[in-house]
């Protein structure tokens, strides 16, 4: 008899230790960091692997934030797959409450299936070895045990949390969950063996997770509950209660639930178990991460884009939109966007969520956005401004419309660069093709689409007294956000 799976993504977080490439507004899950699709796609793609074997799969669940809803779809588009739902939170709660939202979707069938839950911003260079280790998991899931993924140390890392596993029938039983360590307690525990890395990875009953979660944390249980309660549906969109989820405690699978389990006493109905993972996992937290996963020359340097490395070792250098030369560096990390250069000592790159804090508290743009920015209907790329103008790139997808809308402090130029658009002008609508243009008066009622089927990209030139994104009243928008 098959085995009913169902793959849960989360697809939250921020990534803020590899700013200036993550950010807020476009985080890690969605970069492409190692192959060629994103994290986020990656770990999609990897779990259809499952498929097969005594596994009835199910479509994917995604979990992940109500800002990044179109950038889910979107990149779930690119690989061609379907989503069971896309489960947003309109507040980010740790990923206990969003567990517990992928429990209750999936209370919603005639099932009881297997979640296996995995975050979206991990890579894999086995995938037949993490496909056997997750079917082996499943397998152990089934019969009603909480199954964890361990992975055996290679180094004293300091940057993740640990696992202490004793053999038992059946599967390794999970005697102890260890906070992340300094580093004489991380050569010991390699030294001493028996510990695993916690690789965030888990694959339990909805119903099982549920009853524990009732165990030692009711009040995220309830308060889920309520949120679930009055849940809004949009096509794949689940929208939890926004002022119910706000009030749910955030708080960690781990703390909520996973490290309360070891020493439970026999008939609990606690069994917690781990599976070991050999399949080169890593789990890209900081840039210390990509350059272990990076493609190395002799001297361990790794370079993306248009780098020149000379006279270096042991370092990163990330370049995105100009070439970047660097001469006589060891162990160093540089990355280079069009706004921001970030370069750090590579053992230190956990630290860079202390820039991005900074730039929060004096509210930079460059703490939550690129300079270009991606947009439900394509993206907008701000290439020069000074006090009374902006000009900007815009591309819009094919059928795509930006919201009628009007502004109260600029005027707009545009110029068709490539494709077709059809503008509406207060009550004139027109078509441009390339080399056309057209002004829109301050004040006046306008909106851009795409009729065609190619991208349409134009030059837009902004002028006047306040060109700031909040000088926007919309009248109409397909994106809900009148």
């Amino acid at each position: 008899m098959s085995i009913p799976v169902l793959p849960v993504v989360m697809a939250g977080g921020s990534g803020t230790r590899l700013w200036p490439l993550s950010r807020s507004g476009f985080p890690k899950q969605f970069l492409v960091l190692s192959g060629q699709t994103s994290l986020f796609q990656q770990a999609v793609a990897r779990l259809q692997g499952l498929a097969g074997g005594g596994i009835e799969l199910a479509p994917p669940v995604i979990v992940g934030n109500e800002d990044h809803r179109f950038l889910v779809l979107d990149q779930l588009r690119e690989i061609g797959v379907d989503p069971a739902a896309v489960l947003l939170e309109p507040v980010g709660r740790n990923t206990a409450p969003a567990l517990t939202l992928a429990a209750l979707q999936a209370a919603e069938g005639d099932t009881d299936p297997v979640l296996v839950v995995i975050s979206s911003d991990q890579t894999v260079t086995d995938e037949p070895a993490f496909n056997t280790a997750m079917q082996r998991a499943v397998e152990v899931a089934a019969d009603g045990a909480i199954v964890i993924l361990g992975i055996a140390p290679d180094r004293p890392e300091t940057g993740y949390g640990y696992i202490r596993a004793e053999h038992a029938p059946g599967a390794l039983r999970v005697a102890q969950f260890v906070e992340k360590p300094d580093l004489a307690t991380a050569e010991r525990y390699l030294a001493a063996g028996g510990y695993f890395w916690n690789a965030g990875i888990f694959v339990l009953k909805a119903s099982v997770w549920m009853a524990a979660l009732e165990r030692f944390r009711p009040d995220i249980a309830a308060a889920c509950r309520g949120a679930w309660a009055v849940r809004a549906t949009d096509q794949r969109f689940v929208r939890p209660g926004k002022a119910e989820f706000a009030a749910v405690p955030s708080e960690s699978v781990d703390y909520a639930v996973m490290e309360k389990c070891p020493g439970q006493p026999a008939g609990s109905g606690i069994d917690i178990r781990m599976v070991e993972l050999d399949a080169g996992w890593n789990d890209l937290g900081a840039w210390e991460a990509v350059w272990q996963v990076a493609k190395k020359d002799a001297a361990g340097n790794a370079a993306v884009g248009d780098a020149i490395v000379n006279d270096s070792r042991n370092t990163l250098v990330h370049a995105t939109s100009r070439l970047v030369g660097v001469v006589g560096l060891d162990n160093v990390v540089v990355v280079e966007t069009p706004d921001a250069v970030l370069v750090a000592d590579r053992e230190k790159s956990q630290d860079v969520k202390k820039i991005v804090a900074q730039l929060g508290a004096e509210q930079r743009g460059e703490h939550a956005l690129h300079r270009k920015v991606h947009r439900p209907w394509g993206w907008y790329d701000s290439i020069d401004n000074g006090p009374r103008h902006q000009v900007k790139r815009i591309m819009v997808k094919p059928g795509a419309s930006l919201s009628l809308q009007m502004h109260h402090h600029r005027a707009e130029h545009w110029i068709v660069v490539s494709g077709t658009a059809e503008v509406t002008n207060g009550d004139k609508v027109i078509l441009l093709g390339e080399n056309q243009s057209t002004y829109i008066p301050l004040g006046q009622t306008h909106r851009l689409a795409n009729p065609g089927k190619v991208p349409l990209e134009i030059i837009e030139v902004q002028s006047g007294s306040y060109l700031g994104e909040d000088d926007i009243v919309r009248f109409e928008d397909t994106y809900g956000r009148t």
